[in-house]
């Protein structure tokens, strides 16, 4: 009877460990569990997003605080987050993307002009406003009535920009009609543009039709736009990485957006910093042709 109950023992063990060996290699055998950012947001309580915040009316700094459209825009996005700070890193624009890239931040909340390159290598957002390009030119210089009298001038924009990329193909195009452009100069921020151009140093700065807006608007006895705009259709976005940890608050904030879109207030900021609303496709972002 002895000799039974050892054996019986033994063998329970022998049960014991064969579960367990198998369930160990069950988890072995298992895919890793796939990284959530929106969920690591949560616990942590911090979105961190990196904004320009030279780039009025959509972001800028005043009274200490960053402010402006996409400011307002998240103030409603952030109460779909209860629990969790927004915490804005303000960096020139040259390091904007690739800090996105390189995960210094989760997300960027700034003006992203959508083009072919950024749309194949980033989670770009549903629309959140017009992009087209257009010339800020000095009110009253009569020899700039359109895009293409920029011929024989010197003319400034962004450097490492989608407006530097639209005006450098307006050169090109005015160059092979035998007219080019006299220099293009390239700027950290647009405001340095645009001091260079009230100083007489630039002819005309090229930028989005609703930033030149603002600037004459904010300037109206030394700024004029001209119109019409000039080139493809074009439109803003925030990013997010295209990765699958990013997926669920890539998701998250183009679901917001469209809240907005579709409940009118978006229209409702847009009046209150551009004068005016802007048709934008709520469904999904257009793929660029360029």
């Amino acid at each position: 009877m002895q000799d039974l109950k050892i054996a019986r023992r033994t063998g329970g063990r022998a049960l014991i460990f064969g579960g367990v060996l198998t369930l160990t290699l069950a988890v072995a055998d298992a895919p890793p569990a796939q990284a959530d950012l929106l969920e690591e947001i949560k616990q942590r309580g911090t979105l961190v997003v990196g904004t320009e915040a030279r780039f009025p009316p959509f972001e800028f700094v005043e009274g200490g605080e960053i402010v402006g459209y996409s400011s307002d825009m998240m103030e409603h996005i952030m109460q779909e987050l209860p629990g969790v700070t927004l915490e804005q890193l303000d960096l020139p624009w040259q390091g904007i993307l690739p800090g996105l890239a390189a995960k210094r931040f989760d997300y960027v909340i700034t003006s992203v002009t959508v083009t072919k390159e950024r749309y194949d290598a980033y989670h770009l957002s549903l629309p959140i406003a017009d992009a087209t390009m257009a010339v800020l030119k000095r009110k009253g210089d009569d020899s700039i009535g359109s895009a293409q009298d920029v011929a024989g001038k010197v003319v400034g924009s962004q450097a490492g920009s989608a407006q530097l990329q639209a005006l450098e193909t307006l050169a090109a195009e005015l160059e092979a009609a035998g007219t080019p452009v006299s220099e293009i100069r390239t700027y950290v921020d647009f405001g340095e543009a645009y001091a260079d151009l009230a100083a007489g140093r630039l002819a005309a700065v090229v930028n989005s039709l609703p930033n030149q807006l603002e600037a004459a608007r904010q300037r109206p006895d030394v700024f004029e736009v001209v119109l019409p705009t000039f080139g493809p259709k074009k439109y803003f976005s925030w990013a997010g990485r295209k990765d699958e940890e990013s997926a669920s608050l890539n998701a998250f904030m183009d679901e917001q957006i469209r809240a907005l879109n579709e409940s009118g207030t978006l229209a409702e900021l847009q009046r209150n910093w551009f004068g005016d609303v802007m048709e934008l496709p709520s469904d999904e972002l257009p793929e660029p042709a360029e």
